[in-house]
């Protein structure tokens, strides 16, 4: 098998893992958000039910969630309800990603927010500022600052996780790498499979850089 044909495979299955990532990105971001509000809401049974459902999520392998989602709606209505659709493995992968994530993200949120002062809260309502004015013109781009670092650690952890799809027959780059090992018995496939990982992952990192560099202007 020649490099050219191993090449059009892994593009194939790399185009899989950059579509599973970019959707969990855009699902996770604004779901972590809103549990953040849950986990930090001063109605304490949603505080509750909202911390130990972040806790189950992050206390449990997300190989795991990704055979829970996959197989459990199946067995309760007693229909392979993701088997039979179309994309069916796809969209089970990435309900369980974008759960997974939503829940890393939301604890980053929470932390972010919770170490602004107090006192910058009390300075904007002096100045008249409403709750929502105060959020997302004082604390928010405050947060975003705080947040990038730990942000940018999951987000490059998760190129990586999405190579778990494949343990329920999703076509990423890894299944294509693994499917050529067994067909045509090499090996050299899968560290080919690795380098799209590495420049993947080198230009999120200088993504990332850009970013905390534009944002320096925020001291705090």
């Amino acid at each position: 098998m020649s490099f050219i044909e191993v090449t059009k495979q892994l593009l194939s299955g790399f185009g899989t893992t950059c579509l599973l990532f970019i959707l969990t990105i855009l699902f996770a971001l604004p779901l972590g958000l809103i549990i953040c509000f849950g986990s930090t809401t001063r109605f304490k049974p949603l505080r509750y039910v909202t911390r130990a459902f972040v806790w189950i999520i992050r206390g449990t392998p997300l190989m795991l969630q990704l055979f829970v989602v996959f197989y459990v709606p199946g067995m309760l209505f007693d229909s392979p309800i993701f088997a039979t659709l179309e994309n069916g493995r796809f969209i089970a992968a990435l309900i369980a990603f974008v759960i997974n994530y939503a829940c890393y993200f939301s604890e980053i949120f929470r932390g972010g927010i919770e170490s602004i002062s107090k006192g910058q809260y009390e300075a904007a309502a002096v100045l008249g500022m409403s709750k929502g004015q105060t959020f997302f013109h004082v604390v928010l781009p405050q947060v975003i600052k705080r947040i990038i670092p730990p942000m940018s650690n999951e987000i490059i952890t998760l190129v990586k996780d999405t190579s778990l799809a494949r343990v329920i027959s999703v076509i990423d780059i890894i299944f294509a790498a693994e499917t050529i090992l067994s067909l045509k018995a090499l090996m050299w496939p899968l560290f080919y499979a690795g380098a799209f990982y590495l420049v993947f992952n080198g230009v999120l990192t200088l993504l990332f850089g850009y970013v905390e560099r534009k944002l320096n202007y925020y001291k705090v």
